[in-house]
């Protein structure tokens, strides 16, 4: 739990020390600054998503609490219309713009004409590439959290104490290709899971285990519910069981174990549900952890990276230069973005509570408790 102790922390002091901790330069007072006000603008994937919808209000909410105007748009994962919110944000004179992309390649020439506005771009959680027109970057350290993911497996499978003679029978996905996150995601997992695969404990009897192979399109949950099909049905036949799943994301993981359950998993003699983690601590997944059914998720708190962003902008529209962000990490094709990193925590059944409740992350009454 100190883990989540620290993201919650590094939140309330990013809100609280907008002056001293993050800032640096300008001499306008915060209250001179905000007597302005201005317009910001919001970008956000879709709607059709749980954990969009609150990271769209934790930036809209926070930044209204500090007297700034928001255009808060979701562009339902169609790249056209991403394209459209932001050139309208654009023409409408927005002073920043927050977005968090459908494609991180898709937008060059808005992100272009942002820059000839003189408008800096936040890149909020996914990367926005290929483009030197990209500010700032916040997010959570994708490689930890896929990291995370590995840790997961390597927990719930006993991985060490796995061995060739009898090895562990895994399955692997991975996020969007277009999506940038998803190699953060894949490459920590991988490096955690790579001791066991190069010493005969862990196989994957489809053999599909490059990125490019084992990538879920647009984080479709039910893509990956046909592909989990597909291979149930081609490599799992009789003693073959499949013990665990590699999942990027909550939704991918609960069609997985809708797959399963569909021939047996979970109900027929010998094949219990395999262990499966994820991303994104939804709802449905905490009600499923609790349920005994997925193993585990990484939360990455919302309020947190909210709170992040809405530091940042306030930041930007003081005239004052952010300080302490990693100009190291994340190369987005044509520069170093100067990156805001987060940390995550991975939640199962034994720390949900203290996790997810206690904390206010989702409620007894979301839960059904």
């Amino acid at each position: 739990m100190k883990c989540m102790h620290r993201v919650l922390m590094t939140a309330l002091v990013l809100l609280a020390g907008t002056g001293t901790v993050f800032a640096s330069g300008g001499g306008q007072s915060q209250s001179q600054s905000r007597a302005g006000k201005g317009l910001i603008g919001v970008v956000m994937p879709t709607r059709s998503e749980e954990r969009w919808i609150k990271d769209g209000n934790a930036v809209k909410e926070g930044l209204e609490k500090l007297g700034y105007t928001v255009d808060l748009q979701y562009s339902d994962d169609d790249i056209p219309t991403q394209s459209r919110q932001i050139d309208d944000m654009i023409t409408k004179g927005v002073k920043v713009l927050v977005i968090a992309s459908i494609d991180g390649s898709a937008l060059s020439n808005q992100l272009a004409n942002a820059a000839a506005a003189k408008i800096p771009v936040i890149s909020y959680d996914r990367l926005l590439m290929q483009s030197p027109n990209v500010d700032y970057y916040v997010s959570f350290d994708n490689y930890k959290v896929g990291g995370q993911m590995g840790d997961i497996l390597i927990t719930g499978l006993k991985l060490d104490q796995a061995t060739a003679a009898k090895p562990v029978i895994v399955e692997l996905f991975a996020g969007s290709p277009d999506d940038n996150n998803s190699v953060g995601f894949y490459q920590g997992a991988m490096d955690k899971l790579k001791p066991y695969f190069d010493k005969g404990a862990l196989t994957v009897p489809s053999g599909q285990i490059d990125r490019a192979v084992i990538g879920t399109l647009r984080w479709d949950a039910a893509e990956a519910q046909k592909r989990m099909e597909n291979l149930l049905s081609a490599y799992y036949s009789g003693d073959v069981v499949l013990n665990g799943i590699l999942s990027p994301y909550d939704p991918i993981s609960l069609s997985c174990l809708e797959a399963c359950k569909a021939v047996g998993y979970g109900s027929a003699p010998g094949k219990p549900l395999p262990i499966v983690g994820g991303q994104d601590c939804i709802v449905a997944s905490c009600k499923s952890i609790l349920a005994g059914e997925q193993y585990a998720t990484v939360l990455k708190d919302t309020r947190s990276l909210g709170a992040a962003t809405v530091t940042l902008v306030d930041t930007l529209m003081q005239g004052k230069t952010p300080t302490g962000l990693d100009t190291k990490s994340y190369n987005n094709g044509v520069k170093i973005v100067p990156s805001l990193l987060l940390d995550s925590v991975i939640v199962t059944k034994d720390n949900l509570k203290a996790a997810v409740l206690d904390t206010g992350y989702h409620s007894a009454a979301e839960l059904g408790l």
